[in-house]
């Protein structure tokens, strides 16, 4: 079988499970962002495809490459894939669900604490030899501790339940909102109080998103939204930043309108250098702190997500369906 894959061979390599079937496949390793002439001459008779999560796959592609039949996301993110024109065609697309989610969930507590403790600030005052300013100006201020704070979750699946697992130990609050709202037994095991979003955003003193990216989603987090929000409120965004409305967030962080941002994604990606978010006044900028979406990247989350990519593919080769479906193809 032949197996096409847009993304760094020396990571596939490194986190390469101890497969046989692996080395009887032919593999063929393609930069993410290679054009579709390239792609289509190297790989057009592939069977199966591993993409980079941010890596591209349109209808016109699947139509060139009539053997295909899996698409699999080397992440759990897969917007950018045509689930419609997949389905039309039979193909499945698979993602690495829940493969990540603790290490995005210690990702979001980490931008949570870093703001709260203003550590890039306190960071910078070191360096710079002012110390004893920033400590002073602290104790005047105040610090919040996480325990104090109110967190809403938006979104609960598998990175929430994750986060609201490692947050009941600090003490916090939590809410969540989601589409559909879970039983009172998983409410009660994960400590957690519903709320619509709209309310969600107005009691909560940390707004966490953790969902997933499409028509309803994306963008919801507008100026309506964030006027919602207490002006002592931070966002943290772990999961996508389509989620985000870029202007209207820059617009609240420059207003004062929000107290801060912790945000593990941009849109779009690559993050361009004049991003509005990332050319922020300097005086807005030490309430923002930025990271160049590591949430789910470690090891141990890498090693679960090719494991799975490639059981999924000795699944279809077998003539069995893979599991983590997201194209609702039976």
């Amino acid at each position: 079988m032949k197996i096409l894959i847009l993304g760094t061979e020396a990571r596939y390599r490194a986190y390469q499970p101890d497969m046989p079937f692996i080395g009887r496949q032919e593999l063929v390793f393609l930069d993410k962002d290679s054009t579709e002439d390239t792609i289509l001459a190297a790989g057009g008779d592939a069977e199966v495809l591993f993409v980079d999560a941010i890596a591209p796959v349109p209808g016109a592609l699947m139509e060139r490459m009539p053997r295909l039949r899996l698409v699999h996301s080397e992440g759990v993110a897969f917007d950018r894939i045509d689930l419609a024109a997949a389905r039309d065609r039979g193909i499945y697309v698979c993602n690495n669900r829940g493969c990540n989610a603790g290490a995005v969930a210690e990702q979001a507590i980490l931008l949570m604490l870093m703001l709260l403790r203003r550590a890039l600030e306190g960071d910078r005052a070191v360096r710079e030899g002012r110390q004893m300013e920033m400590k002073e100006r602290c104790m005047v201020e105040g610090l919040t501790e996480l325990s104090a704070c109110k967190v809403g979750l938006v979104g609960f699946g598998d990175i929430a339940r994750a986060a609201a697992e490692r947050l009941a130990p600090f003490g916090c609050e939590l809410y969540y909102y989601t589409k559909h709202r879970r039983t009172p037994e998983e409410e009660r095991k994960y400590g957690i109080t519903y709320l619509p979003l709209e309310e969600l955003a107005e009691r909560s003193d940390i707004v966490s998103l953790h969902c997933a990216v499409n028509d309803e989603t994306r963008g919801m987090v507008d100026d309506a939204l964030l006027r919602r929000m207490k002006p002592t409120a931070y966002l943290i965004n772990t999961a996508r930043g389509d989620l985000v409305d870029n202007d209207a967030l820059a617009r609240a962080l420059t207003e004062g309108r929000i107290a801060g941002a912790g945000l593990d994604t941009l849109a779009p990606e690559p993050v361009p250098a004049d991003h509005p978010l990332v050319t922020l006044p300097p005086e807005i900028q030490r309430r923002v702190v930025l990271a160049p979406h590591l949430g789910g990247i470690t090891e141990a989350s890498f090693r679960r997500a090719h494991a799975h990519m490639w059981r999924n593919a000795q699944r279809l080769a077998a003539g069995e369906r893979p599991d983590s479906v997201v194209n609702g193809l039976a």
